[in-house]
């Protein structure tokens, strides 16, 4: 198999002036002669007055971090001009001083309205986008349609086997869900199949993500939203409401009746006051 040849730098470039050892000769033409005389110049120049070469990566690793978050790796390497392994070294915080060029090439490029089609994301609001889908009926073949992508990388995706995929998928994915998430397809014994396998596998609807709204947020548990509270964090909730309801101006009795007497009066009066003093009762001395 033959590897890819990557273009000689122009000339009149420090690149090809120096060349790079074992790959490529040093250059003799005029332009790599001038632009070589001119480095040099410019090495002496710094070193009489004390100027490093070098400086902390620390701003390029930072507008780097920014940068990937819509942009791949093969889009950073030719709107930087940087070699690809150096940005990687960069990126991870494996190079402890960086030259001058090297920081200005990359703090040059603006970060793009529109994310890098290629580029990979994380794949959880796709997951359980399809997962949604799903639960309402639609089968991979219809999700696959609107998607337009084939059936065995949206299974693969719904069941959480891909952790990454590219934007523009996930943007595709998107715009399905968006469109078959209000239309529920008929029921017939291939859809209620569907719900069936969707729902034992603890998948949830488009319905219950639009009340959360956090379909996109992978550290986002789902499992634990439905896990039923138990007394203290069902008190601890009281609480803070009732403690919202004072900073209202709500008086203790109408902060009771806000909360359907579920819990008494003088519950409501005592957790106000602990909240305007700033000292909360001690309970061991209330029950002796």
């Amino acid at each position: 198999m033959s590897t890819a040849v990557k273009p000689l730098p122009p000339h009149g470039s420090t690149a090809r002036a120096y060349g790079s050892p074992g790959r490529r000769p040093r250059c003799h033409c005029q332009p790599c002669r001038t632009v070589r005389n001119r480095h040099q110049k410019q090495i002496r120049v710094n070193r009489e007055l004390g100027r490093s070469p070098f400086t902390s990566p620390a701003k390029a690793q930072a507008h780097l971090k920014e940068l990937h978050q819509s942009m791949s790796w093969d889009s950073l390497e030719a709107a930087t001009g940087v070699w690809f392994s150096n940005l990687i070294a960069i990126y991870q915080g494996r190079r402890k001083k960086i030259r001058h060029e090297t920081e200005a090439k990359i703090l040059a490029v603006s970060t793009p309205d529109k994310g890098d089609p290629g580029q990979y994301i994380d794949a959880t609001g796709s997951t359980r986008r399809l997962q949604a889908l799903s639960c309402i009926g639609h089968s991979y073949a219809a999700i696959c349609e609107a998607a337009n992508t084939c059936p065995n990388r949206v299974v693969s995706i719904a069941n959480g086997r891909q952790p990454t995929i590219r934007r523009d998928l996930a943007d595709r994915i998107t715009a399905a869900y968006q469109r078959l998430a209000s239309s529920p397809p008929p029921a017939n014994k291939h859809t209620n199949r569907t719900r069936n396998v969707a729902r034992a596998k603890g998948w949830h609807d488009p319905q219950w993500w639009e009340d959360y709204g956090r379909i996109d947020d992978p550290d986002f548990n789902s499992d634990a939203a439905d896990r039923e509270l138990n007394f203290h964090e069902r008190a601890a909730l009281r609480r803070e409401e009732i403690i919202h309801l004072a900073w209202c101006g709500h008086e203790p009795e109408q902060i009771l009746a806000r909360l359907d007497n579920e819990v008494s009066i003088s519950t409501v009066r005592q957790i106000v006051q602990e909240w305007r003093t700033g000292e909360k009762r001690d309970r061991r001395q209330v029950a002796a």
